[in-house]
């Protein structure tokens, strides 16, 4: 009986260990994303807040947390916010969107699927797209 018990009480009180330790684990991951962001936009200024933006003119895009920036070389970056849902934008999965005309708008959806399995990983919607330039 004392043989199955002890790894029961173990194995709980691990569990309840690393559960414990999520938001911590989610501020640390929140704040290294702030520091990246804030690196990627060094010496850019924002501008107002556009609701579509051209894929044309931005072929590159980089994901910091559950944010997307689409750049046109490095003093032209466009910054859109899903607010989340997006699981694979952090990992690196493929980003599919699904548009309703030629621009990539506000409310558009993004879907992540994974590289290897192709299984979707998460949706979520573009926010609004803020321009960063050089001043």
């Amino acid at each position: 009986m004392y043989r199955f018990i002890l790894p029961a009480i173990l194995l709980l009180g691990g569990a309840s260990a690393l559960s414990a330790d999520t938001k911590g684990y989610q501020a640390r991951q929140d704040a290294r994303d702030k520091i990246d962001l804030d690196k990627q936009l060094a010496g850019l200024v924002a501008g107002k807040p556009q609701s579509c933006i051209s894929p044309v003119r931005y072929r590159e895009s980089t994901r910091v947390g559950d944010t997307i920036l689409y750049k046109n070389g490095r003093n032209d970056i466009m910054r859109t916010d899903t607010g989340g849902g997006c699981f694979g934008l952090r990992r690196g999965d493929a980003i599919v969107t699904t548009t309703f005309s030629s621009q990539f708008c506000r409310g558009d959806i993004v879907r992540t699927i994974d590289l290897v399995s192709s299984v979707q990983s998460g949706s979520c919607i573009f926010g609004d797209f803020v321009p960063y330039r050089k001043p």
